[in-house]
């Protein structure tokens, strides 16, 4: 996923309400971005750290900058909770996720039952809904995923669970937007219900599958799959 157009470099001064942000821009100017991470955003929330903003020039939008990344211990983490489902919709449709590589049709935001998922893949063979989700927290070596309660993310589970039961293919994708971590793994301290639906998902036939980005300025890429603990 490549940026369209050059982000614009700060420093973060406070994030607040969950989704905003004051930033302080090169030339000393204060501005407020629009934070798309509604968790606590653990282990990658610093004031004074870098951060990169995509400008906005939606006139009906209040914010007129999207908080992209932080640079935190020297590595770009990426929060903008949006970006993984592009990199997960441009790398299934080219094939370059061995795993769901194959599918002549793939599609974003397809319902099933009384969920919306977030890409959805066919071919002549099988039929697989796959839910994305932005990973940014980190302890020691581990990726954890979720950083805050998360009970439409135990939906997500459960519906996923019910597409293996009619026979479809069912896939939680998890794309960890650091490059500093080895190990994917549920974050059982913060909510415990979330790790069991994700073991009881496993146990049904739900594929886990977590991959992880490399973050720049520049652009955002898949680089390797990371194995995963339950």
């Amino acid at each position: 996923m490549i940026f369209k157009e050059k982000l614009i470099h700060g420093t973060l001064i406070r994030r607040y309400k969950r989704f905003l942000a004051d930033i302080k821009l090169d030339n000393e100017t204060e501005v407020v971005a629009h934070c798309t991470n509604s968790g606590s955003m653990k282990s990658c929330l610093e004031n004074g750290a870098e951060v990169y903003l995509t400008p906005v020039y939606d006139a009906k939008r209040r914010t007129k900058f999207t908080w992209e990344m932080i640079k935190i211990n020297g590595d770009w983490i990426g929060i903008n909770t949006g970006n993984p489902n592009k990199l997960a919709f441009e790398a299934i449709s080219a094939g370059t996720i061995p795993e769901l590589a194959g599918y002549s049709t793939v599609k974003r935001e397809v319902q099933f039952g009384d969920s919306r998922f977030d890409i959805f893949a066919e071919n002549d063979n099988e039929k697989c809904f796959i839910e994305v989700k932005n990973v940014t927290m980190k302890e020691g070596k581990y990726a954890l995923f979720p950083d805050s309660v998360t009970v439409r993310g135990q939906k997500h589970l459960k519906t996923l669970m019910e597409v293996k039961a009619a026979g479809m293919r069912a896939v939680m994708l998890y794309i960890i937007q650091r490059s500093d971590t080895e190990i994917f793994a549920p974050a059982i301290e913060i909510d415990p219900e979330y790790a069991k639906a994700l073991k009881l998902a496993v146990i049904a036939g739900v594929e886990i599958i977590a991959m992880q980005a490399k973050v720049t300025p520049e652009k955002i890429e898949l680089v390797r799959k990371l194995p995963v603990e339950i």
